[in-house]
């Protein structure tokens, strides 16, 4: 038995939801999509019990992608799954581990050792989030001996930490299971982003300002306070250290450029020796790998955030200070100020390009580059690679006009479009993501990028599954 076998079978012995007997309605799916939308926002707004603070500041991107909100039940957020996703995708991917996942068998057993994979992840992040002293204040030189909580409480809220990613676990298994629409990670990352957008623009919060006044987080509450001030159009058109106009024309205009790309697609004719008659097109959208590349930079950015703070807390005085700093370098008031970690920072807004212009540059560069990377080893790994769309055509019986039907001689022709436009998609949507933090969109670029992916994701499903149910005759020929 390996270690895959060993991992599947852990998952057999764990708590689990119970797939639906027969499919739930369209209205019944809904609701139980909202039932768990419901629970995680109020686990998201619930604060640990024990802690004393709530820790250091969470970087607003770290904050979006893993739907996770520091001092609450929901500071793991949904970075266990998808860390155990990532990982596993990547190791069948890359034939590390041999596993067939059109066999129902084998997805069956690459779900269940994924879980398992999430769950230990959830209690060691739980576990290096305590030890670390986070929620505490140091008495000494090391944290995990010397820490102003007991044992006794750190064990109680590494306890709240796992069982609240556990039951985030829970909670998307249940909608993928057929109870909800989706999965749980979309419906935590949407929700995330929408939440951030809704608050810069109304939050009526305030935050101190250089001169020593104070003034409104939110966009809305900002404008009415500037007016009411006498301010003028440049108060608001941009804004130091807050959300402004600029940000607000930048989100929206965003928004648009992605549904406009989203739509745009490359069409290769194809028939089949069955049909004569039948031509058809396979579509290959422009952004053939979509928001991944982007994805993968913030997961890196987290990543080395993570390791840099290992490193300062436990090993600053056993490795080299350029080995730390080159990761992360801090001031003396804990601002990032240097290092890769600082480099991969995307701005806030118009006023830090200014401030900073090497920054932006430097962290231009790096985005594209590194997004480029990505796309072309999401490609390999997932499915999407040249050889694998031929393998898959050559079994549906598809062949292109006037070509033998030989899988090497498809893969050579699909290799002409889908190398390119894997490049090109991967530059574009680090472009798109760059840009929008330029400019202080809300919500930042990767939010922005991911929630657009998830409501076409969301609407396309919501309109198969009206389209079923208005035609229930569609189930059949579907398989349902």
């Amino acid at each position: 038995m390996g270690v895959l076998d060993v991992m599947a079978k852990i998952a057999d012995y764990m708590p689990t939801a119970v797939k639906p007997s027969t499919k739930p309605s369209l209205y019944e799916r809904l609701f139980w999509t909202a039932i768990a939308l419901v629970v995680y926002l109020i686990m998201a707004n619930t604060p640990l019990y024990g802690i004393v603070q709530a820790g250091p500041e969470q970087i607003l991107l770290v904050q979006i992608i893993f739907a996770s909100n520091r001092g609450t039940l929901m500071e793991l957020g949904i970075g266990p799954i998808v860390t155990a996703g990532l990982i596993m995708q990547i190791l069948v991917g890359a034939k590390l581990i041999d596993l067939d996942l059109s066999n129902p068998e084998n997805r069956k057993k690459f779900t269940a050792a994924q879980k398992t994979l999430g769950v230990f992840l959830a209690g060691f992040e739980a576990a290096m989030y305590v030890l670390s002293c986070r929620y505490w204040y140091p008495t000494g030189g090391n944290p995990f001996l010397q820490c102003s909580a007991s044992w006794t409480t750190r064990l109680i809220v590494w306890a709240q930490l796992f069982l609240a990613s556990y039951m985030v676990i829970m909670l998307d298994e249940m909608i993928q299971k057929g109870w909800g629409l989706g999965s749980g990670v979309s419906l935590f990352i949407l929700s995330g982003v929408a939440t951030t957008i809704f608050w810069n623009l109304f939050s009526p919060f305030t935050l101190s300002t250089q001169a020593g006044g104070a003034e409104p987080v939110g966009f809305i509450p900002y404008v009415i306070a500037t007016i009411q001030a006498g301010g003028g159009l440049g108060d608001i058109l941009v804004r130091p250290g807050g959300r402004d106009l600029t940000g607000l024309m930048a989100t929206i205009a965003i928004i648009i450029i992605l549904l406009y790309l989203d739509a745009m697609k490359i069409e290769i004719p194809v028939s089949t020796p069955k049909m004569y008659t039948v031509k058809s097109r396979i579509p290959l959208k422009l952004l053939y790998v979509a928001n991944i590349p982007i994805l993968f930079v913030g997961i890196l950015y987290a990543n080395i955030l993570v390791f840099a703070t290992i490193f300062r807390t436990y090993l600053g005085g056993i490795l080299p200070t350029w080995v730390v700093e080159l990761l992360a370098k801090y001031d003396e008031e804990g601002r990032l100020v240097g290092g890769l970690a600082y480099y991969l920072a995307s701005p806030n807004g118009l006023y830090s390009v200014f401030a900073d212009p090497v920054h932006i540059i430097v962290y231009s560069v790096l985005v594209v580059i590194l997004a480029i990377m990505f796309g072309l080893m999401w490609v390999e790994v997932s499915g999407l690679s040249p050889a694998s769309q031929a393998e898959e055509l050559v079994n549906s019986g598809f062949e292109i006009p006037g070509m033998r039907r030989n899988p090497k001689i498809l893969e050579a022709m699909l290799a002409k479009y889908i190398y390119p436009l894997t490049v090109l998609s991967s530059i574009i949507v680090a472009l798109i993501a760059v840009t929008a933090d330029i400019f202080g969109a809300y919500g930042t670029g990767t939010g922005l990028l991911l929630a657009i992916g998830i409501v076409q994701q969301y609407y396309m499903l919501i309109a198969y599954e009206r389209t079923l149910e208005a035609y229930p005759l569609l189930k059949r020929l579907v398989g349902e």
